[in-house]
């Protein structure tokens, strides 16, 4: 099944926060990283995916709005850090084009809005409704609510971190069951990630990262796989998944999130001016 296909990069108008050092040269980090993120779904769409996929989403393509705002806020310069999923949640990113994009979240605590396409195939258990989507996706109220509780403003996360997905595309079981890549049979898996792989060290590179948090443990181990080798070192790390399958984040993932983010010296720099990671 190929990847659906990907959206015209459109002009796209850089807003220099106060927080945020102003690009000087003629194209903006974020147009940089959207066109990263376009190669990347040219090269996924000469896939072919078999059973158990059925239908495949990509947000990228058809939340293009709300997705480029997201980029085009909140990746105006270089950052230190890099959380990292995944990818998308069908009732996250998939409705809203954000990284672990709970509905309320992205409208309520972003700002992020705009219309949201219909799929090109959509399965009929999984509708995309946009910012309309009555269902919150519980791993991302977790995580962002986290951050939101943590920094406050939006800019104080964004002043040195982004958010970003190791793979961009939402895989759905005939039955509307959500598919991890880990679902997928071997071959086709390891091509997709393979090219995701490739992906990450190009925007790694791009952003200047220094820190990668995975989240969840696939997440990490891609990381620590996909990174290894490059110059200048890029450390990485890794953060529990806040998904309401895992019986430790249920316990109490914030308190685990807050515990972890102090072991790794990140929560000075997600309350206040700080120079830099150590």
């Amino acid at each position: 099944m190929a990847v659906p296909q990907t959206f015209p990069l459109g002009p796209i108008h850089e807003h220099a926060g106060a927080l945020e050092e102003p690009r000087t040269c003629s194209r903006s980090l974020a147009e940089d990283f959207l066109e990263e993120e376009l190669r990347l779904n040219a090269e996924l769409n000469q896939l072919q995916f078999p059973e158990p996929v059925s239908v495949i989403y990509n947000p990228v393509d058809y939340a293009r709005e709300p997705h480029r705002s997201y980029v085009t806020q909140y990746c105006q310069g270089p950052k230190e850090v890099l959380f990292l999923g995944m990818n998308p949640g069908p009732f996250g990113m998939a409705q809203t084009g954000v990284p672990f994009g709970e509905v309320n979240i992205v409208r309520d605590w972003l700002r992020i809005g705009g219309p949201v396409l219909t799929p090109p195939q959509e399965h009929p258990k999984r509708p995309v409704l946009g910012l309309e989507c009555p269902q919150s996706e519980v791993s991302g109220a977790r995580f962002w609510g986290f951050f939101r509780n943590l920094c406050g403003q939006p800019q104080v996360f964004f002043r040195h971190c982004f958010v970003h997905n190791l793979c961009p595309l939402l895989f759905l079981a005939s039955s509307g069951r959500n598919l991890t890549p880990t679902d997928l049979p071997a071959k086709p898996r390891e091509q997709l990630l393979a090219i995701c792989d490739a992906a990450l060290r190009r925007q790694v590179q791009l952003l200047k990262v220094r820190l990668v948090v995975g989240v969840g443990r696939l997440a990490e181990q891609r990381a620590r796989r996909a990174l290894a080798g490059l110059t200048p070192e890029v450390r990485v790390e890794g953060l529990l998944h806040p998904s309401p399958r895992s019986p430790q984040a249920n316990k109490g993932w914030e308190a685990a999130a807050r515990e972890r983010l102090s072991e790794l010296g990140l929560l000075p720099l997600l309350t206040n001016e700080c120079p830099a990671i150590p």
